[in-house]
């Protein structure tokens, strides 16, 4: 099993979302979950890395040459995916991926996080979508959520399909079929 996670290529103001990149990361690998993420070495993207490495967890990495060149891949990763353009990058993720998470970051995560959601009201995909509210982080986009419901752009089905949870481990349970 795989969960792809979406997160920040910046740390963030707060220690709060940095701490929890690292549980989420240290949870996956205890969990012997793989992970998939952007390939980036900084911000969020690369505490979560980090910690799934440390604790001996599967992690691919999918990152655009662009980004590369940049010198922000993660060079400790043994699975570093170099791809063309953003758009590979996010259907070679979701290829990969049993699940998706989306934890606090910029206007990449709400666009990698939105077409997911996309993807799945469409039924290109029917894989579980959760989002980890970390310190209420996603509180203002679902009240946007909840107001598009209200307004007639969202149905309530839809709106559902989108997990949400204060707990990395509850998260992670919701999102995964059970294992023996």
């Amino acid at each position: 099993m795989r969960i792809c996670v979406f997160c920040g290529s910046s740390p963030g103001r707060s220690d709060l979302y940095r701490d929890a990149a690292a549980e989420l990361g240290q949870l996956l690998a205890a969990e012997r979950v793989g992970l998939v993420y952007g390939g980036a070495s900084c911000g969020l993207m690369g505490v979560l890395a980090d910690a799934a490495l440390a604790g001996h967890g599967e992690v691919t990495g999918v990152i655009p040459q662009a980004v590369v060149a940049l010198e922000v891949a993660h060079r400790g990763l043994a699975d570093l995916r170099v791809v063309g353009t953003m758009h590979e990058r996010k259907a070679l993720m979701a290829d990969l991926s049993d699940a998706f998470i989306a934890m606090p970051g910029g206007i990449g995560t709400l666009d990698e996080f939105f077409e997911i959601f996309t993807w799945h009201t469409l039924r290109i995909h029917q894989k579980p979508i959760g989002l980890w509210n970390v310190a209420g982080f996603f509180d203002p986009l679902l009240a946007m959520l909840d107001h598009c419901v209200r307004e007639g752009f969202l149905s309530q089905a839809a709106r559902e399909l989108i997990v949400v949870e204060r707990s990395a481990s509850t998260l992670v349970r919701r999102l995964l079929p059970r294992r023996a």
